[in-house]
């Protein structure tokens, strides 16, 4: 029943982020350009809106659909981690013209390059996964 109701959540994301253009390598060059608004207020939409539902889950103590207590890891804070990973981040999807979310949907839309991408992608995670006890979190 989980997987079902976490596949039917991800049908909805992917196609709410292929109708709004976020998935458009288009709209994605216009951003790293600074020729258009309009990724920058998905973006800016999503993160105010993530800002306000974290706060509403940590004051009113929300559990989650399951019933269980939605826990928030606190880690030690540190630029340069953050520099780097950003850094990272970012390089990749203006190579690849597309963040994790948007490589999914854009396989499922039939654009059949992007899979070179979704394999690098899992490449890189497995290869963090061998890496991850010897880098400095």
């Amino acid at each position: 029943m989980r997987t079902l109701s976490y596949l039917l959540i991800g049908i909805f994301f992917g196609i709410t982020l292929f109708k709004s253009e976020a998935a458009s390598w288009f709209r994605i060059y216009e951003m790293f350009a600074f020729d258009a608004f309009h990724m920058y207020g998905i973006i800016g939409t999503a993160v105010t809106l993530g800002i306000l539902m974290v706060q509403a889950i940590k004051r009113f103590k929300l559990k989650s659909f399951y019933g269980e207590p939605i826990v928030f890891c606190q880690k030690e804070k540190s630029v340069s981690r953050y520099l780097f990973g950003g850094f990272l981040f970012g390089l990749g999807w203006a190579l690849a013209g597309a963040c994790p979310g948007p490589m999914f949907t854009l396989v499922g839309a039939g654009y059949i390059p992007v899979l070179v991408v979704l394999a690098a992608a899992i490449l890189g995670t497995y290869a963090y996964g061998l890496l991850r006890e010897k880098l400095p979190h």
